[in-house]
């Protein structure tokens, strides 16, 4: 599992950071939430093929997080893209998709699926879930998270006292039903272990409300805007973003491992005096940077 960082600046792009993008890689996924402008040309420098991505997640629908999509689109469709494209974004995605599509895209050439979502679980598959949540920023914003299936293992050393290595059975045990193997039976509870799977939650353009620790609950990874400095929270209230001391403090409070911090207004040429202000209040903050590459 990797979290590619496209772009990391608030508003505008500067000579150091192109606007907003990060991309989820698992497996054959590749999941970009947001497409700033200049996101493909972000893709280019990373090898990462608009080809391979499976899934766009937009979080709201300002400029600075979509600006890139149509041209993205335009490339996808010209580049043979053959699996059916799934965007999700909240209400006003379709609406926008549909004018790209009529004045940018060859519909022939690409099969997009929109959907819009208000909140709650727009995706179940065999191995990992995504869910939403309503933020609260000047028009609809929609935080995101990334849940992996929990794995059910088998426990060979109970097995092996039963003479119990590799049989189709195990597989029942997996799914969570006893069985009896040489007149014996086996208890799926004792004969498995669960192990967790990982949660990642991105958090950008919100002020900071209730609502959010509790969808961050036990993230191994919350990635979260931190647009400015606490001096300026008042700022940050009135356009309706985080300082990284806010950050910080969703972080320790919904028991997050790891925060990253992303979204950084203009103002700032460097972050490092954001990165200290956040890691008095939670520790293990990191900062994202153009390009950058989170693996865990």
């Amino acid at each position: 599992m990797k979290i590619v960082f496209l772009g990391t600046s608030a508003m505008v792009p500067t000579r150091e950071r192109n606007l907003m993008g990060l991309l989820i890689n698992y497996k054959n996924e590749n999941i970009l939430i947001d497409c700033g402008e200049g996101t493909q040309r972000q893709m280019k420098l990373v090898k990462i093929s608009p080809t391979k991505i499976t899934k766009i997640l937009l979080t709201h629908l300002h400029g600075d997080h979509i600006f890139g999509l149509p041209g993205l689109l335009q490339t996808m469709a010209s580049s043979g893209y053959n699996k059916t494209l799934e965007i999700y974004g909240p209400i006003g995605t379709k609406k926008y998709l549909s004018f790209i599509i009529n004045n940018y895209i060859n519909e022939d050439k690409i099969s997009i699926k929109v959907k819009e979502i208000s909140g709650g679980t727009f995706f179940k598959g065999k191995e990992f879930s995504l869910i939403a949540e309503k933020l609260k920023h000047r028009i609809a914003c929609l935080g995101y998270s990334f849940i992996e299936n929990n794995k059910i293992k088998i426990n060979t050393k109970y097995t092996k006292k039963f003479g119990l290595t590799k049989h189709p059975l195990l597989g029942n045990l997996q799914k969570g039903k006893d069985i009896t193997y040489n007149g014996k039976k086996i208890t799926a509870n004792l004969a498995t272990t669960v192990k967790k799977g990982k949660k990642i939650t991105v958090i950008l353009d919100t002020e900071t409300t209730n609502n959010i620790i509790k969808f961050a609950k036990d993230s191994d990874i919350l990635v979260c805007e931190a647009t400015y400095l606490n001096n300026l929270k008042d700022h940050a209230k009135l356009y309706k973003h985080l300082t990284a001391k806010q950050a910080a403090e969703i972080a320790k409070k919904s028991k997050s491992k790891k925060l990253i911090l992303t979204h950084f207004s203009q103002r700032y040429k460097l972050v490092k005096d954001l990165e200290e202000e956040a890691k008095k209040t939670f520790k293990n903050t990191h900062m994202s940077k153009d390009l950058a590459a989170f693996s865990f």
